[in-house]
């Protein structure tokens, strides 16, 4: 074999290798959206669940501007409804007075600088 020819095996058997490993990050995202994909539907069944179609709503149109603050709103309300601490279904009007303690919540903190 020629210098030219192993040159030209390492280099096959690179391209190999690096397809392979590319071939293993599109597997292993892929598995990992289908993970979120599920977890994200078994939130959305406990919601409907626990939401009223009103509260669902509003969680929908809160999530189009603050969608970080909703999903974590989404989180405690299914954290609070399997705790049993809040009466289900949750209504539009009671989900109004979640999200204003929030507000109020919010507010209280102060940073005062030197």
């Amino acid at each position: 074999m020629s210098e030219n020819e192993i040159e030209e095996a390492q280099l096959e058997e690179l391209r190999r290798r690096r397809m392979i490993e590319l071939q293993q990050k599109l597997a292993q995202e892929q598995q990992r959206a289908q993970a979120q994909q599920q977890v994200e539907m078994q939130k959305q069944a406990i919601l409907r669940r626990i939401l009223t179609p009103k509260a669902r709503q509003r969680i929908s149109n809160l999530k189009m501007v603050k969608p970080e603050f909703a999903s974590m709103l989404e989180l405690q309300l299914i954290q609070l409804a399997q705790a049993g601490r809040v009466q289900t279904p949750i209504t539009d009007e009671q989900l109004k007075e979640i999200l204003i303690k929030l507000q109020e919540q919010r507010r209280d903190i102060k940073i005062t600088r030197r």
